[in-house]
């Protein structure tokens, strides 16, 4: 008997010591299933599953369903968290919502309509796991606008021409047999101009409307609307879209030159191109630059005239003998291109080195490039001229050393470009990838200049005026040093309200606002303008289903679970030692 209470009392001891060394060491433990981690629904939140034939109500009992009372979260645009607001989200984005679901982990559930934006980047595995419920919208016949092409900057004399796309999709109802719609660009109701357009049976198609920028009542920021009208769908949210665009008493891109040659002619078309802007090309071709004609018509331009169109160019261009602008005072940015003394002979132009403009040059072949056919030197900078900086070299016959085609700077607060090379047209001459280096060549350095603020000390501009209804204005850091919060007062026919830009590391901010048009104004600084939301966006337009229903995984994943995490190794160490204290009690042991 004495030999029994000893083995028992040492069997109880072992035991409660055991389990309290495993509770220390606390190693994890392999099993089949998904840890302890409550299930989480997603919930697609994008515009579609309120917008025709979408159903929001029913999508909504399915994720409170599902969830038993767990974790919903929300997703589109972006991943949030559940409420039963109507949907606000411009986009349909799964693929975000799946990987922060990974790092969680438990069980997934997705309720969609299946129409998912970025399918192609959800992680399969994560797709094939998940149970996936399908509430697909009720087809419908769709008109849409789906994009404008147009300037953003136009002077008053200036004709505007828009490219507007617009298309179909779903059948029409029987009887409606309707071909035709008529196009309409209006502002603030005011009709500007207007067409008859064919309707495409489906897909997208495009369209120009022109106008005189004339019929704007008074110059400044102003949002035309262009839209279908007389085309009987059912959803009318989607059949108008917004342009915003400056105007100015004078031509928004100015171009000297004196005296015109190749390469202005073929930079002139490039601004046009790349700015979305027209450009007033003025031309001298008698030594002084004292007699100024359009190069459009060729009719003579009065100094007062010119001079006019100077002062309010958000970009001068000057292009020929440095001494005809000796008088010329640019109040925006610059685009230096002298004439001088140059160096003939092919000068192949080298891979660009770390600038502002290197981005937009990411891609060209270098070695392709024909030669540039002309070389000067740089003139010495101004004393309030920030140090220059080199974005473009050229080597004679590829051999030597490298010498300055383009340079960029600032002065007073304005930027400035200076190109020392002659025949850069050549590039666009040639056609191909050539051009296109040309093209991109001449949309970097417009951006670099414009992104300056047109010599108005701007911090920050708007990477977009316009988005679609569900997504976020984004908005760019563009001054020296580090980004900084800024407090924006926006006006809108509602009234005015007050908001704040946050701007991360890499100087990008964004703001979420419901559609409409907002007068933005900075609370300290100078920074004005117009921004606008539209009602449209592609959430509204039917799309097709790219995911079907499936119950999800049957089986479970091996999961790690710590030992601390399973109850029964605490209460088999208490009732051990419990055991042995009473057995010891019993026998009269100490």
């Amino acid at each position: 008997m004495h030999r029994r209470v000893t083995v028992g009392l040492a069997a109880l001891r072992t035991t409660g010591v055991g389990a309290l060394l495993l509770l220390i060491w606390n190693p994890a433990a392999l099993r089949l299933g998904v840890g302890g981690a409550p299930r989480l629904v997603l919930l697609d939140g994008s515009l579609s599953m309120a917008g025709r034939g979408g159903h929001w109500a029913a999508a909504l009992d399915t994720a409170r369903a599902l969830a038993h009372g767990d974790v919903i979260w929300r997703f589109g645009a972006r991943v949030t968290a559940f409420d039963t607001l109507a949907p606000r989200d411009g986009a349909s984005r799964l693929a975000p919502a799946l990987a922060a679901a990974a790092a969680r982990g438990g069980p997934v559930a997705i309720v969609t309509d299946g129409a998912i934006a970025d399918r192609a980047d959800a992680p399969a595995d994560l797709l094939r796991s998940a149970r996936i419920v399908v509430l697909p919208r009720t087809p419908f016949f769709d008109a849409f606008v789906s994009n404008i092409d147009g300037p953003g900057r136009v002077g008053a004399g200036d004709t505007i021409r828009l490219k507007v796309s617009y298309g179909t999709v779903g059948k029409r109802e029987r009887g409606n047999g309707k071909r035709t719609a008529t196009l309409v660009a209006s502002v603030g109701g005011r009709r500007l101009a207007s067409r008859v357009v064919d309707l495409p049976d489906s897909g997208v198609v495009s369209a120009d409307l022109t106008f005189p920028a004339s019929r704007f009542s008074f110059p400044g920021w102003v949002a035309v609307e262009v839209g279908l009208e007389g085309v009987g769908d059912e959803e009318a949210r989607d059949d108008a879209r917004t342009l915003v665009l400056q105007v100015s008493a004078a031509p928004s891109i100015v171009l000297l030159a004196s005296p015109p040659d190749w390469d202005t002619r073929f930079l002139a078309h490039a601004l046009e191109d790349v700015a979305q802007a027209p450009v007033k090309v003025l031309v001298a071709a008698d030594p002084g630059g004292t007699r100024w004609r359009d190069a459009a018509t060729l009719t003579a331009v009065r100094p007062g005239e010119v001079a006019r169109a100077v002062r309010g160019a958000a970009l001068l261009v000057e292009a020929g003998d440095p001494a005809t602008f000796a008088r010329v005072t640019a109040k925006g940015a610059l685009l230096v291109w002298p004439l001088g003394r140059r160096q003939e002979g092919d000068w192949y132009v080298q891979p660009p080195v770390a600038s502002p403009i290197a981005g937009a040059l990411a891609g060209v072949a270098w070695d392709s490039l024909p030669p540039v056919t002309a070389l000067g030197e740089l003139a010495p900078s101004s004393p309030s001229d920030s140090s220059p900086v080199i974005a473009l070299t050229a080597r004679l016959a590829r051999r030597g050393p490298p010498r300055a085609v383009i340079a960029l700077s600032q002065r007073d607060g304005k930027r400035r470009a200076t190109i020392a090379a002659g025949g850069l047209y050549r590039w666009a001459f040639r056609g191909g990838a050539s051009a296109e280096a040309y093209r991109a060549l001449v949309a970097g350095l417009t951006d670099w200049l414009l992104a300056g603020g047109t010599g108005s000390g701007e911090r920050f501009v708007p990477v977009t005026t316009v988005t679609a209804n569900g997504l976020p204005l984004q908005w760019r850091w563009t001054a020296a040093g580090e980004p900084r919060d800024v407090v924006l007062s926006l006006a809108t026919v509602r009234g005015q309200q007050q908001d704040t830009l946050r701007f991360d590391a890499g100087g990008r901010a964004e703001l979420w606002l419901p559609p409409g048009q907002y007068r933005y104004a900075a609370a300290e600084g100078p920074e004005r303008g117009l921004v606008a939301v539209d009602t449209y966006s592609d959430e509204w337009r039917p799309a097709p289903v790219v995911v079907a229903p499936q119950p999800g995984a049957t089986g479970g994943r091996l999961a790690g679970v710590a030992l601390r995490d399973r109850w029964w190794l605490f209460v088999a160490a208490i009732a051990a030692f419990a055991g042995e204290w009473a057995w010891r009690r019993r026998q009269g042991l100490p």
